[in-house]
């Protein structure tokens, strides 16, 4: 079992956080059908239409059974469910005009009792929320009223509306919480399996391969001449790779499984022992995509200065989070580019810059700005806005 599934299946994070409300919402209708059967056994001498009463409370009881099933066990989308309920409570209440005569619905409560049509407003609010809740015990309770005929200037000293309206309020809000508390806790199981899996490739890089890097590094300086390079580009890439395993910590924080990742984690494994990088000490959050796009022309931008200015150029990364948008600079302390040098690059189908820097930051909705002089050294400014995925 992988790290993630054995955490979701020891936590249960990947069940429905709704599945205990929708139960002891199922729980209450049963409870509230047996009142409403009290109440028929007790007023159905009192209707004009007995037996028809009784059919009706069959048809009542019926879909009491069928809802409880199909919303407990999630077997037919909910929605659907819903929907059907409000329809079912609305036309048992109406129906009381059929059975009952006036001096007797004016009265009393309707043929499906007020604690029964409860059950309609629970469900849209555990489905919807708490402002459809509140709808939904508007609605309810205005029907019931109008049935009752009690829609006049004393209607507010009636319990009907505020008890439904209560309910799909109370109940809207307790959904909601679930589900907060539910998204927190995934991502919460995210962040340990995400830690528990890079720690553990922390270990298996510590003990194969930043060894080897090292030894390489020791012999390359030993042997010296061509095998000096290689050396260098060992030791640079062993000090990457320590900068990215003491910061698994920030990398596990910052990406989460979702949609968003820490640009600060993707831009500090450019550092080398030539490259310096300053980041903020908050995280700087922006959509994976995007992170991945600036990391990637950073990249490209160090790259060039690698290649073109010479040994013992040092670059200099900064990461600045403005709110609405990120900037990264890329500088470095070399001869600079002369005039004219890019386009007779791009003249030559080397697309380097306006490819792979300058495509991919516009590509963002952004700006790739190349600041440089000869004998003044090279700076390339990205701004991004923070919310772009490409245009």
């Amino acid at each position: 079992m992988r790290t993630g599934e054995r955490w979701r299946h020891v936590t249960g994070v990947g069940a429905d956080p709704l599945t205990p409300l929708w139960r002891a919402s199922q729980a209450f209708r049963l409870v509230t059908l047996a009142y409403a059967l009290s109440f028929q056994w007790a007023s159905a001498h009192n209707y004009l239409h007995e037996r028809l009463s009784w059919f009706l409370f069959g048809i009542m009881t019926v879909w009491s059974g069928l809802s409880a099933l199909a919303l407990a066990r999630g077997s037919v989308p909910r929605w659907i469910v819903v929907v059907i309920d409000h329809a079912v409570v609305i036309g048992l209440m109406l129906s009381t005009l059929l059975v009952a005569d006036q001096a007797w619905y004016t009265s009393n409560q309707t043929l499906p009792t007020t604690l029964w049509s409860a059950n309609a407003v629970l469900s849209a609010a555990i489905l919807c929320g708490p402002w459809v809740g509140v709808l939904s015990g508007l609605a309810i309770a205005l029907v019931s009223l109008g049935v009752q005929e009690r829609i006049n200037s004393d209607i507010w000293r009636d319990a009907t509306i505020p008890l439904l309206v209560s309910a799909g309020l109370a109940i809207g809000l307790a959904s909601t919480t679930a589900k907060r508390a539910h998204a927190q806790l995934e991502r919460a199981v995210r962040l340990a399996a995400a830690t528990e899996e890079r720690e553990r490739l922390a270990r298996e890089v510590h003990d194969g391969v930043l060894q080897v890097l090292a030894y390489v590094a020791r012999r390359g300086n030993e042997i010296g001449g061509p095998a000096a390079d290689l050396a260098q580009k060992a030791a640079e890439q062993e000090h990457a790779l320590r900068i990215l395993i003491s910061e698994q910590g920030d990398g596990a924080e910052s990406d989460a499984g979702g949609g968003a990742i820490d640009l600060r984690s993707l831009v500090r494994t450019q550092a080398r022992p030539l490259v310096s990088v300053s980041t903020p000490g908050d995280p700087v959050s922006v959509g994976r995509h995007i992170g991945t796009e600036i990391a990637a022309a950073v990249a490209n931008a160090l790259s060039n200065v690698e290649l073109h200015t010479g040994v013992g150029a040092r670059a200099f990364v900064l990461v600045e989070d403005l709110g609405a948008e990120v900037i990264v600079s890329v500088r470095d302390d070399g001869p600079g580019i002369p005039d004219g040098r890019l386009a007779a690059a791009e003249a030559e189908g080397r697309l380097g810059v306006a490819k792979s820097i300058r495509g991919r930051i516009e590509a963002l909705g952004g700006t790739a700005t190349l600041l440089t002089e000869p004998g003044g050294g090279t700076e390339w400014e990205f701004r991004v806005p923070r919310g772009a995925e490409g245009k």
